[in-house]
């Protein structure tokens, strides 16, 4: 497997980025704004996506981590984890941030895994951003999780 940035001239991998968030319009102003990159399989099969975005001076967080659900639990979501940390880090940012739902368990088991720590809470984010309710793993998904790492 090899992880990749697209060029401006390729098309994002829109099923896979809704699998991490299910607002085009949000992924849409995510990709204006930050690089996209995919995984790749010896085969050329698209497995893995994540945006990279600039936020702050010196910060940059780490959006729509999304793997193909047929490749799950292989370690590719890891792989491109530390594949942004990485990136975030040779680019020079001194923080990487990433946020998630607060039904996500196994998201937020991988986060700090990568050494992410948790530094706040985003109350009823999801209430307020998306029109639906989401659920995860049987739990309504409402609160954005904040996390953090120094590079």
């Amino acid at each position: 497997m090899r992880i990749e940035r697209l060029s401006p001239a390729e098309s994002p991998p829109m099923d896979l980025l809704l699998l991490a968030d299910p607002s085009e319009k949000l992924i849409a102003q995510y990709l204006r704004r930050g690089a996209c990159y995919v995984a790749k399989t010896a085969d050329e099969d698209l497995v893995g996506v994540y945006v990279l975005l600039p936020t702050r001076p010196d910060t940059a967080e780490l959006v729509n981590v999304a793997v193909d659900e047929r490749h799950q639990g292989q370690g590719i979501g890891k792989a491109l984890v530390l594949h942004a940390i990485d990136t975030a880090r040779r680019e020079g940012y001194r923080t990487i941030e990433v946020g998630t739902g607060n039904s996500s368990v196994g998201q937020l088991a991988l986060y700090q895994k990568c050494g992410f720590r948790i530094v706040g809470v985003d109350i009823d984010f999801f209430v307020r951003h998306y029109d639906e309710p989401i659920f995860e793993n049987g739990i309504p998904c409402r609160d954005m999780i904040r996390m953090s790492q120094d590079l």
